[in-house]
């Protein structure tokens, strides 16, 4: 047993994952400190605002990532013992993302001078594109490829340092609510650029012009997989927009303080994905028996964790939304009693996700993303209306459990082949 023990503790991918995990814990205590100091000094309302400007700019961030934290990351993994590769992969990335980024901020702010909703709030809009900027220069997904965990997990731990310090300094009345989204920005921009200046000289790599051709076969290349993540923003931030169009910002605020509560498990499912992805990939290409089971193993501890989890905010709801400072407190209970259930689903979806891309199922993911999220997002503008906040959850839920079902479909054959293969000897 404590040979066992050891051999565990002292394995290489178990030292990378708590690693990885230390520097993630900042994003999921991050929002436990600041939100209820932000929804404190700024209100609802004003949080809600915040909210719509950072939800626009997350949405907004898939043009600029292009598909990288998918498509780039396996390209990256495989390529990961040939520097001219890398090298190539990175400059051919980012040139032709930094064409994207500016076109994307172009029509922005001309978005944000010309439509009347947008004006209103000018200010905050304007400033919340700081997170486009801090998003280009992330270099998270070319660090993944490698799995060099110890710079994104220092990364991260910078840029969240930075921001906590802004907001506690800075946000002092309602109206720096403006100021929130920036601050996030520019911990982003300062910690990602430094890493990535770091990623050129450590890895010896030079810069030097990126032919045309280069920048338009990687934009046709990438483009069914970034088309497809534009139906997955859509879906994880175009919610919070709805409900402050169709409904109001303080409905807004609402839920966005119950989505800040789930997203931090949102966000370790999500980052724990991205941990893993890489290492899915490379066993599914070269032994996809040991990549299943590595991937049960792994996902398996995880939807325990986040299971437990969710029970606990089930039956501590009203106490834990009352550390958030909201008004409505029996209100936004009862609420994160039905939104407990969206990490739950989430938990079986992305693993199962892991095996659609790690097969190269990408056209299906394609199509079945997009169609899920569109017959979501109609769903959520015709329920609102008469389940206000309560409606959006449950069009999120119901929409999880389809992509669940047509996702075991999907793959149902992989693992055929892999059982007979096993069988066989």
């Amino acid at each position: 047993m404590l040979k066992k023990l050891r051999e565990i503790l002292t394995n290489t991918q178990f030292q990378k994952l708590i690693v990885y995990g230390f520097g993630q814990l900042f994003n999921l205590v991050t929002p436990l400190l600041v939100v209820p100091y932000i929804v404190g000094i700024c209100g609802e309302e004003n949080f809600g605002k915040i909210a719509v400007g950072m939800a626009l700019s997350f949405f907004l961030i898939v043009f600029v990532d292009y598909g990288s934290d998918l498509v780039g990351v396996r390209e990256v993994s495989v390529n990961r013992h040939d520097k001219e590769a890398l090298q190539n992969i990175l400059l051919v990335s980012y040139t032709s993302r930094f064409l994207i980024l500016l076109v994307v901020l172009l029509l922005a702010i001309t978005m944000f001078f010309t439509i009347p909703y947008f004006k209103a709030e000018r200010t905050l809009f304007l400033m919340s594109m700081m997170v486009l900027a801090g998003q280009f220069l992330n270099p998270t997904w070319f660090l993944q490829g490698l799995e060099n965990v110890k710079w994104i997990t220092v990364s991260n731990i910078i840029s969240k340092l930075i921001y906590l310090l802004g907001v506690f300094v800075m946000v002092k009345s309602a109206s720096d609510y403006v100021y929130v989204n920036f601050l996030w920005g520019l911990g982003m921009i300062l910690a990602n650029g430094f890493f990535l200046f770091l990623i050129f000289k450590v890895y010896r790599f030079s810069f030097r012009t990126v032919a045309f051709k280069d920048v338009v076969h990687f934009l046709k290349k990438d483009f069914s997989m970034f088309s497809s993540q534009i139906f997955v923003a859509l879906q994880l931030n175009t919610p919070v927009m709805l409900i402050s169009f169709f409904g109001n910002n303080l409905m807004a605020g609402q839920y966005k303080i119950i989505e800040q509560i789930i997203v931090i498990f949102k966000t370790y499912i999500f980052l724990f994905f991205n941990y893993v992805f890489p290492k899915v990939c490379y066993l599914l290409e070269t032994n996809p028996e040991k990549g299943i089971r590595n991937w049960k193993i792994y996902n398996g501890f995880n939807f325990v964790f986040v299971l437990f989890g969710m029970v606990f905010l089930y039956f501590f709801s009203y106490d834990v939304v009352s550390y958030f400072n909201p008004t409505n407190r029996y209100f936004l209970s009862n609420l994160l009693r039905v939104a407990v259930f969206i990490p739950i689903v989430l938990a079986i979806t992305i693993p199962l996700k892991q095996l659609v891309l790690g097969w190269n199922f990408n056209r299906f993911y394609v199509r079945l993303t997009s169609v899920v999220v569109v017959l979501n997002l109609l769903v959520i503008v015709l329920v609102l209306p008469y389940y206000k906040v309560y409606g959006v959850f449950y069009s999120l839920i119901g929409t999880e459990a389809i992509v669940i079902l047509f996702y075991l479909l999907c793959i149902r054959g992989k693992f055929s082949e892999i059982r007979l293969r096993k069988q066989n000897g």
